[in-house]
């Protein structure tokens, strides 16, 4: 069986550096299953770029929700 991992895996403090935030605060938001989907590999965490991306995104998409419209 082959195995295709184009990309590399990245580890929490790229990810919390990308996002601008505390390795501290990307582990809480793990553990309340809160942050972008992440893959464990013994006892490494790591997260796949696109998971990061689209975790992103969806922050985006949930502000845009819920921002109330401006009446002009």
């Amino acid at each position: 069986m082959r195995l295709n991992t184009p990309q590399r895996l990245l580890n929490e403090h790229e990810v919390a550096n990308s996002c601008s935030i505390s390795v501290l605060t990307l582990r809480k938001w793990r553990s309340q299953k809160r942050g972008p989907q992440f893959v464990k590999i013994g006892a490494l965490v790591r997260y796949r770029p696109e998971d990061v991306d689209a975790w992103i995104a969806e922050q985006k998409a949930q502000q845009d929700v819920a921002l109330p419209e401006v009446e002009r």
